[in-house]
């Protein structure tokens, strides 16, 4: 695999943090210029719509945090075959539609599917990483 067809699936997640970054930026930004909320709240009240951006880019760096040291290891150690990028493309999806339904319709039915569908992939993707560097053997470091 190429080292681009490996981190494609990396970038796009990293994106899609930066996005609701800018999102949940955004969002609280106009809810402090409409008084919405005060600048010297120790907790401010944030609007609902803020709340979820925010809530779902707090649980984008969750699960992410575990794909990105996941992909570094299988480059370094040489284990990202095409499965493991076609494993990362279907992580990423799940991530996605994850926060398409946190910050839309916020239904708890969908949403919980597809962040389960994504945490179990991840499982699955190491423990296919740990079978395949534990059954390899010993290599020098």
């Amino acid at each position: 695999m190429t080292v681009q067809a490996i981190l494609l699936p990396v970038f796009v997640q990293v994106a899609l943090i930066f996005v609701l970054t800018i999102w949940v930026l955004q969002l609280r930004y106009g809810a402090l210029q409409r008084g919405e909320v005060r600048p010297g709240d120790i907790e401010p009240a944030w609007p609902a719509r803020a709340t979820r951006v925010a809530d779902s880019f707090h649980g984008q760096l969750q699960l992410s945090l575990l794909f990105f040291v996941l992909v570094i290891l299988a480059m370094m150690t040489k284990k990202a075959d095409l499965l493991f990028v076609v494993m990362s493309w279907l992580f990423v999806a799940t991530a996605i539609l994850d926060v398409a339904v946190h910050t839309g319709s916020n239904r708890l039915g969908p949403r919980f599917a597809a962040f389960a569908a994504g945490a179990v992939l991840l499982l699955v993707m190491w423990v296919l990483f740990a079978l395949r560097i534990l059954l390899a053997g010993v290599e020098p470091v």
